[in-house]
């Protein structure tokens, strides 16, 4: 249609869930699926937190709240930063928004402008760039390798900026990679941010989910300086595993802050009363669920790590966070889209491509499901592999 407007379509549909959705409707002909592609933890919400949620209903907190969230959940996060991520943020410098990915569109939103470029490493979260497009900005992809662990160097930075650029978007832990940036990688980062005062957006979505002696930093914590320019984004789908909650936040110095809450009071109003009682009772409540599930996925990483390292004509970087591993296919001589069809239709394994991702010779599998699946899953990937 010609009304359509030609900033929309710019932007692609989502590759993550069109597998995901061509997987649901195989197993709902009865097939069996082993389903390696999942964005979401398996494990149920936390009880407690159901608990307060259903509680909240019941107890008639079904109206608008304030616009950036109630002042409960505001002052918890505000506890929260401090305690986990040495970030002081006032209350009033936090805006809750429906999920994550609504806090990372509000972000850019309130920074980009019409041709404004956005530095974006690839590979990246599969809605970074059309957000991007979709707030008539440019995205400026920065390719990583696996010889680098998948992570941006400040010489590729540098050599990407130009005059128009206004953003750059760090995701630490990262998805589809795993990748989880140090402070000193991000220090020097930050200094080029700070050279062109481009504003940081960090999506710290996966941060509870670090392995082993690996460390989450918040770049906004290494100094007054980066805390200036960075927008902190965070949410509690991950590490509370709270996905249809629909619960993010943003963390922001007080313009950014206040321009973030004026595109909220125009959109979505607030975002839903009653399920902010039960992200107040995941932040304030018993923590042991984050670290069972912590350690549970650690399992099946390692797991994972050591199959995918017997499976001939593929690489795989170990992953230091998130639930996903980024696999090296391009020796099989497919193009990932293609690759991910005859996987799912004639091996019955649901994988991601690396296209959606910004990397069309690896595909993304995750480990957000049972040892059985995975261990299954792996071997039908390996008959693939060998036949190809």
């Amino acid at each position: 249609m010609e009304s359509i407007s030609s900033r929309i379509n710019k932007v692609s549909p989502s590759l993550t869930l069109a597998i995901t959705n061509q997987a649901k409707a195989m197993k709902a002909r009865g097939e069996e699926v082993y389903g390696l592609a999942g964005g979401e933890p398996d494990m149920d919400t936390p009880e407690h937190v159901k608990q307060a949620g259903a509680a909240a209903l019941m107890a008639g907190f079904t109206k608008y709240t304030a616009a950036s969230g109630i002042p409960e959940l505001r002052d918890a996060l505000s506890a929260k930063l401090k305690a986990d991520n040495n970030l002081s943020y006032d209350a009033k410098d936090i805006c809750v928004t429906g999920g994550a990915k609504m806090a990372c569109y509000m972000a850019i939103l309130s920074v980009v402008e019409e041709g404004d470029e956005v530095i974006i490493p690839a590979p990246y979260w599969v809605s970074y760039p059309d957000m991007v497009l979709m707030a008539g900005g440019v995205p400026v992809v920065v390719e990583t390798t696996e010889a680098n662990g998948w992570k941006m160097t400040p010489e590729q930075f540098e050599e990407a900026m130009t005059p128009r650029t206004k953003m750059v978007i760090i995701n630490s832990p990262g998805n589809p990679t795993g990748t989880v940036y140090t402070a000193e990688e991000l220090e020097a980062l930050g200094e080029i941010a700070l050279s062109e005062d481009i504003v940081i957006l960090s999506d710290e979505i996966y941060e509870k989910l670090v392995y082993g002696e690996t460390k989450h930093t918040s770049i906004a914590s290494l100094s007054q300086e980066l805390y200036d320019i960075t927008i902190t984004v965070n949410g509690f789908s991950k590490g509370y595993s709270m996905t249809g909650w629909r619960l993010g936040y943003t963390a922001a110095p007080r313009p950014l802050a206040e321009a973030i809450e004026k595109i909220q009071n125009h959109t979505v109003s607030n975002a839903c009363s009653f399920a902010q009682y039960g992200a107040l009772a995941a932040l304030t409540g018993d923590q042991s669920f984050v670290n069972d599930m912590v350690e549970e996925y650690d399992v099946r990483r390692q797991f994972m790590l050591g199959r995918l390292r017997q499976i001939p004509n593929i690489r795989v970087v170990e992953p230091q966070g998130a639930f996903y591993f980024f696999v090296y296919t391009g020796k099989l001589g497919l193009k990932s889209m293609n690759l991910c069809d005859k996987l799912l239709s004639r091996y019955k394994v649901a994988a991601i491509p690396g296209i959606a991702f910004g990397n069309d010779d690896c595909i993304r599998l995750s480990y957000c499901t049972s040892l059985d699946v995975l261990a299954e899953g792996l071997d039908r990937f390996e008959a693939f592999c060998r036949e190809h």
